[in-house]
């Protein structure tokens, strides 16, 4: 495990290509992932060659990925239409997974798109990262490890980390996108490529053609099955329950969010505003177990913050979801045919990325289409392939880092544990477990610089 962190680390630190930077005057050449926001969408600085026609774009999805990319489109000229099967169930997700963390990166990326609708989105949401966040141990309660979610974000002149409920974000981005482009209850179910366009084809048999499809269709996007066959998604062994009460806590205006730590297990408890605590049980077990009164076995001798917030919880208000993800693909399309978002590369949700991560791939893929000089099969297909190459390695990066942070739960053992034998009375002394303190120092020594690169945008 220490390997595997000292690797990240030093991809991190020795990453050769450019900077996220949401301030830049002037667009300058980029290399692989970053992005300079505020000039290719800015149409003073990027006019439209005369006769140029415009792309038109279909998009499959309309979650967050979907939608965003939608609106990026729409300001740049592009035509383009969004496929939804279901925009109550805000793609089936909204109520069980609580609301959306949006760092620094991602809301500098949404004022870069439009600057209205990020300040709709700023002003609907809570901010956490203006308080204490970090890891603590779940039985003791006590800090183990804090990161500064505001400094790097203040320094750089970018907003500030906040969660939003993905309900409300919904609404948000499709009023901005208007109903004319986001059609509801349009399952896209296949698509058939042609040397000139795209075509996608609904559950009821309608039929759309278009320059380019983009498949924003989550986890089980049926595009990406269609690009690349059906494959399984890995279960990570971990299931999450969630759950949302009106109990707030003492220390509510010192702390935004908290990640309790256990064997196997860990509790996250964070503001979401208006008097609203939101929690995520994540739990090592099969798919498909029940829940309130399993959780008040699992966590019931844990500190009294972890214990108050499940019982003040309504049992009909406990949801729960396994967490599934797949492995990272190195090729995010084929032909007109491109993927975004948890389509291309689904993350486990313990470190709140999936949905900042497919943020920033709207931008770069709407800044690679910007480029195409005509409708040819060339040039789109260029240009969705720059677009992935820019983006795999951070979010290759990222993507790591969540599996990385399910597995230290399994290695997660603050005290020695003397299970049996003559010195099992020991395992009353809590007695620290010697790689504890190696551990934490470490943590601290990484975190903050990881921390600064995903919230900043910086290699």
């Amino acid at each position: 495990m220490l390997a595997s962190f000292q690797s990240l680390n030093s991809c991190i630190q020795n990453q050769s290509y450019g900077i996220l930077d949401f301030r830049a005057k002037k667009y300058s050449k980029i290399r692989s992932y970053c992005v300079r926001c505020k000039s290719s969408l800015d149409p003073t600085l990027n006019e439209e060659k005369e006769g140029k026609r415009k792309l038109k774009i279909l998009i499959a999805g309309g979650g967050i990925g979907g939608l965003v990319l939608a609106l990026a489109a729409k300001h740049r000229g592009f035509e383009v239409e969004v496929f939804e099967k279901d925009l109550s169930l805000v793609r089936g997700e909204g109520q069980h997974r609580g609301p959306i963390q949006l760092v620094s990166s991602a809301l500098a990326v949404l004022e870069a798109i439009d600057e209205n609708v990020a300040k709709q989105i700023m002003e609907a949401g809570c901010v956490t990262g203006n308080r204490t966040n970090g890891f603590a141990d779940g039985v003791s309660g006590e800090w183990f490890t804090k990161f500064d979610l505001s400094s790097p974000a203040v320094s750089r002149g970018l907003p500030i980390t906040r969660v939003i409920c993905r309900m409300e974000l919904q609404d948000i981005l499709v009023n901005a996108v208007g109903s004319d482009i986001v059609r509801n209850n349009s399952k896209v179910v296949d698509f058939i490529e042609e040397p000139s366009k795209v075509t996608v084809i609904l559950e009821d048999g309608q039929q759309y053609h278009g320059d380019v499809l983009v498949g924003a269709d989550g986890i089980w996007s049926k595009v990406r099955s269609k690009l690349f066959g059906r494959q399984e998604a890995k279960y990570s062994n971990y299931t999450c329950y969630s759950g949302m009460t009106k109990f707030v806590p003492p220390y509510i205006d010192s702390v935004g969010y908290r990640i309790f730590l256990g064997l196997n297990q860990c509790f996250v408890a964070l503001d979401v505003g208006n008097g609203n605590m939101q929690w995520f049980a994540f739990h090592k077990q099969p798919p498909m177990s029940k829940k309130k009164k399993l959780l008040e076995e699992i966590f019931g001798k844990w500190c009294d913050e972890v214990v108050a917030l499940i019982q003040e919880t309504p049992e009909n208000m406990i949801l729960q979801r396994d967490i599934y993800d797949r492995d990272m693909i190195y090729s995010w399309g084929i032909g007109r045919v491109a993927l975004l978002g948890d389509a291309a590369h689904p993350l486990q949700p313990n470190l709140g990325q999936g949905g900042c991560m497919a943020i920033e791939d709207c931008y770069q893929l709407i800044h690679e289409l910007d480029q195409v000089p005509n409708t040819g099969s060339d040039a789109i297909c260029s240009a969705l392939r720059r677009y992935a190459k820019k983006r795999i390695r951070r979010v290759g990066i990222v993507h790591a880092a969540t599996r990385m942070a399910s597995e230290m739960l399994a290695l997660y053992q603050p005290c020695i544990q003397f299970k049996t034998g003559p010195l099992a009375h020991l395992s009353t002394l809590q007695i620290t477990h010697p790689a504890f303190p190696m551990a934490r120092a470490f943590l601290q020594y990484l975190l903050p610089e990881f921390m600064t690169w995903m919230i900043a945008g910086h290699g």
